[in-house]
């Protein structure tokens, strides 16, 4: 295996060797969530045809990206190092902040997916009562960064569990449901399957539900991290991509077809959609004394992911703080490990952003408007990186690549392209308001490019007001 890199890291793979299968489980832990598939499921069956559009000009070329920049630069740092080998410095803290920023608005959709699953283990109308939702959701946040504190490797103990719990099982569970609803001859609330239904309608009501599977498929170059564990990164990467792009597409549209088969679309709520399913599936099975249960597993999973993801974005922070470009108090670790200050501001800004459940008239538009500007965030951050995997291809040709996009330039200037258009596309129908949206499209667009514009800039901020103090002082433990 292959060491080559700029950092002081060594790259994966030292005494460890991932096969196909579980290189390929790394990408569907990171990226199948039922919690996305009510935003789908409004479409019926032309929702298969919006993920293969999605997988196209997404799914795919970030999955290649992600492979060969991780096996070329597997040194600290993700998104940072490889965009700061290509643009630079500024770059590359833009990339990263944007990504730890991005969290800060993901956090809240998240937390109120929690809550209202959790609702259905107590009672159902509490999920449209909005001081029971930021009650919660509080709860839930604070909870989660307390366990936070306590390092990564707490977190992601209870991450794998949150994986099963949370993602895999109640996936399954939903799609033997939708056939069995099927077979048992309900009422189903989709028209008869034809090819033409799979189509996708794109006008202008339905635009912005393309930069929903930017969301859906958002962390898939998280495997190229391991590529270099395997034994043959340049056969065995494609191979495990390919496998987790079709187990993720697979249960993706079958569990999202599942729900669209029981919920009228004009009744179904973007945050408590999968448990709307599970109540329907199980009154009409006769087990409904098992909703309360099953909501509650979901919700565990729900915390447990959450907890997981509290901690690796705050982390990354502390590798910009030890080369200076932020104040040491972002770099401050406790005894194990844990970015205490950035857990706390995280947490903070977070809570702050929850508020719009109170103050918006319903938890629709808050839910919305919270996952546009999470969209918006993530594009300029794949922006990024498509753009850096071009140039790097150009800047430095000799630096080895385990893993290589097949057909030299051309390759990459095709795979590099077509992420670079997606991900513009989904920039741009982002801040299109939903029809179902009551407030001006003005306001609207306003609130999402002032948000992200205020996630965003404040790298440029530190840079420029940088001194030699914080890097003599970065890395210090608090």
């Amino acid at each position: 295996m292959s060491n080559e890199g700029t950092g002081t890291k060594t790259a994966p793979g030292s005494g460890k060797v991932l096969g196909l299968f579980a290189l390929a489980m790394i990408n569907v832990a990171a990226v199948l969530s039922i919690r996305n598939f009510p935003s789908m499921a409004i479409y019926g069956w032309s929702c298969i045809g919006w993920y293969v559009l999605g997988a196209i000009l997404f799914l795919i070329p970030i999955s290649l990206a992600g492979a060969e920049l991780a096996t070329g630069w597997p040194e600290g740092g993700g998104v940072y190092a490889w965009v700061k080998q290509a643009f630079g410095e500024k770059g590359g803290f833009v990339a990263l902040f944007c990504e730890w920023s991005n969290n800060l608005v993901w956090f809240p959709t998240v937390l109120s997916f929690i809550a209202s699953t959790l609702a259905f283990a107590l009672t159902p109308a509490l999920a449209s009562n909005p001081f029971y939702m930021i009650s919660v959701m509080m709860v839930a946040f604070w909870g989660t960064t307390a366990i936070a504190y306590f390092g990564e490797e707490t977190s992601s103990k209870f991450s794998n569990i949150g994986v099963i719990l949370g993602s895999i099982i109640p996936a399954v569970l939903i799609i033997f449901l939708g056939i069995w609803w099927i077979g048992s001859g309900q009422t189903l609330v989709l028209p008869p399957f034809s090819l033409g239904a799979m189509v996708p309608v794109i006008d202008l009501s339905t635009l912005p539900f393309f930069a929903t599977i930017i969301l859906l498929f958002a962390g898939m170059e998280m495997a190229g991290f391991h590529a270099l564990e395997t034994r043959n990164p340049q056969k065995d990467f494609p191979n495990a991509m390919a496998l987790s792009a079709i187990i993720i597409l697979v249960c993706t549209v079958l569990a999202t077809l599942a729900i669209a088969v029981v919920i009228p679309s004009n009744q179904l709520s973007l945050a408590s959609g999968v448990m709307q399913a599970i109540q329907y599936f199980f009154d009409a099975a006769g087990i409904a004394w098992l909703v309360g249960p099953m909501a509650l597993l979901i919700t565990l999973g729900g915390v447990v992911n959450l907890a997981s993801w509290l901690i690796g974005p705050a982390k990354g922070l502390g590798i910009v703080a030890e080369e200076g470009n932020m104040p040491p108090l972002f770099d401050r670790t406790n005894k194990y490990g844990a970015p205490v200050a950035v857990l706390v501001i995280q947490a903070l800004i977070g809570s702050a952003i929850s508020l719009l459940y109170v103050f918006l008239p319903s938890v629709n538009q808050a839910y919305w408007i919270l996952s546009a500007m999470t969209v918006e965030l993530l594009c300029i951050v794949y922006l990024l990186v498509f753009a850096a995997l071009i140039k790097l291809r150009y800047s430095q040709p000799d630096k080895p690549r385990p893993f290589k996009i097949p057909g030299g330039i051309a390759g990459v200037w095709v795979v590099g392209g077509i992420g670079l258009f997606g991900t513009a596309l989904a920039f741009v129908v982002g801040l299109m308001p939903p029809s179902f949206f009551a407030t001006n499209w003005l306001a609207y667009v306003l609130s999402v490019l002032l948000g992200t514009f205020l996630l965003a800039v404040p790298p440029f901020i530190f840079l420029k007001y940088k001194n030699s103090r914080w890097l003599k002082t970065a890395g210090r433990t608090g």
